[in-house]
């Protein structure tokens, strides 16, 4: 869609609702847009709020006016009052909860039927909900295109996103009253305490799971992420039955053999970060494509301009000039379409490894395993060919990264200086340094003013703040 298009669909919509008058062509664009004080209330509108904020960026595409500051300030605060609104309803919901269950008893901080158990019930319900609805709020104002692909992916990710946010919630609440209880043994405290403790539970878990569905970002997804994963196996590493499993690998924790809530929990933890990889690829192309479409377009203007030179000088274009310019296209034109499917490649295969454990199919269990370690070394090595372009330190690190993992994998065999768990952990390691770095590389090139319009918030551009994913 082109930036003019975008712009009639915003000025389209916006008549329809009566926020812009006037007739619908290029006129349009001269009258002045409306005054978010003046057509909006105090307590604002999401909707309405998003739509002046759209307009804005409809009307001054490559440029950041006052007026877009305004309304992008006014959403933010939007936001931020509704994570209140939602931290109070949590803080309801965990107290009511306790005066409920606890009365006429003294429970303690961990243990069967503890604040522990229901504080974790609290805090995942609470993060759940209030992760829904920052989520719907985020793909309604700042980022419309999560709400423009296929249903079933849409569906996907959001089951992904709210597991992950609901599972944060209950293993940070299950990890803190284990750890109070340690530091204070033998405490009791009456049901009053302990539903207080449980508000405050709620408080703390919808506040911020709202904030973090509402401001959705590629960096804040891979920290979600790893806090994740390390919880996830945290978690399955401290209930596992047998305390030798560190002996074999990983992939024990997932056999049965250490507990069925390690084999639940670990399994379980890679099929969703094995998806949440694949909502995050969703976040890293489109930033990509930003940086691609402004390197190509800059790349083609340097040709052509050779061209001129070469026909000025010869009165024609010679076949060795045009033979360079062939292949400086070739070399210089971003591929971002391999990036995808390397780290799609990477979601499936980390997903196939925990719905696939080691005892229900060796073969296919190993396939995934190392399926996952091409596409992410083929990632690494092939970076300069498929991102040309981008910052050197970015090639070079990930050359380390990918020389780091083969002398990793020489350390284990044939050497065998340590065992699989071992490789496994720093593979893990190595993984979400690169990762982080990486989004953060993406994030910051694609904000390098210049960047072509894309359609982000009822048409307005990517590049800018609310647009941003």
């Amino acid at each position: 869609m082109s930036q003019e298009d975008a712009g009639r669909g915003v000025r389209g919509w916006m008549r329809r609702v009566g926020l812009l008058p006037g007739g619908f062509d290029g006129d349009v664009a001269h009258e002045p847009l409306p005054d978010p004080s003046d057509r909006l209330p105090s307590h604002g509108s999401a909707r309405r709020l998003a739509a002046v904020a759209a307009a804005e960026e409809a009307a001054h595409p490559t440029t950041t006016t006052v007026r877009q500051q305004e309304s992008q300030a006014r959403l933010q605060v939007l936001i931020e009052s509704r994570a209140v609104l939602s931290a109070i309803l949590g803080g309801v919901l965990g107290v009511v909860s306790g005066l409920v269950v606890f009365p006429g008893r003294h429970p303690e901080l961990a243990g069967e039927q503890s604040i522990q158990f229901y504080a974790s019930i609290v805090g995942g319900a609470a993060a759940g909900a209030a992760f829904l609805l920052g989520y719907s709020l985020n793909a309604r104002m700042a980022n419309l295109w999560l709400g423009q692909r296929p249903k079933v992916r849409q569906l996907l990710d959001t089951v992904a996103l709210l597991v992950v946010h609901s599972s944060i919630a209950v293993m940070g609440a299950l990890g803190i009253f284990r750890v109070f209880q340690e530091a204070f043994v033998g405490l009791r405290v009456d049901y009053l305490a302990g539903s207080a403790l449980l508000g405050v539970v709620g408080v703390v878990a919808a506040y911020f799971s709202f904030n973090s569905g509402a401001r959705l970002t590629a960096f804040s997804v891979s920290s979600l992420l790893g806090i994740f994963m390390a919880s996830g196996v945290l978690v399955s590493m401290l209930y596992a039955e047998n305390p030798y499993w560190w002996q074999v690998m990983f992939s024990e924790l997932g056999t049965g053999q250490a507990g069925m809530t390690s084999f639940w929990t670990f399994n379980t933890t890679l099929v969703v970060s094995g998806v949440i990889i694949t909502t995050l690829t969703a976040f890293i192309t489109r930033d990509l494509r930003i940086w691609a479409e402004r390197t190509r377009s800059r790349h083609q203007e340097r040709l052509r301009r050779r061209e001129e030179i070469d026909r000025a000088l010869r009165g024609r274009v010679g076949a060795s000039e045009r033979l360079r310019i062939a292949v400086s296209r070739h070399v210089h034109t971003p591929r971002i379409g391999a990036v995808r499917i390397a780290m799609i490649g990477m979601g499936i295969s980390l997903a196939g490894v925990g719905l696939v454990p080691i005892n229900f199919h060796d073969q296919l269990h190993s396939t995934f395993t190392s399926g996952f370690g091409f596409f992410f070394i083929g990632l690494l090595v092939g970076l300069p060919y498929w991102l040309p372009g981008f910052p050197r330190a970015t090639y070079l690190m990930s050359w380390l990264a990918a020389g780091g993992l083969i002398f990793a994998i020489t350390l284990w065999k044939p050497i065998g200086y340590y065992n699989l768990t071992s490789l496994e952990l720093i593979a893990a390691g190595v993984l979400f340094f690169w990762l982080i770095v990486f989004i953060r590389t993406v994030a910051a090139v694609a904000e390098i003013p210049g960047a072509p319009g894309v359609p982000a918030l009822f048409g307005g551009s990517a590049a800018s703040p609310a647009g941003r994913g």
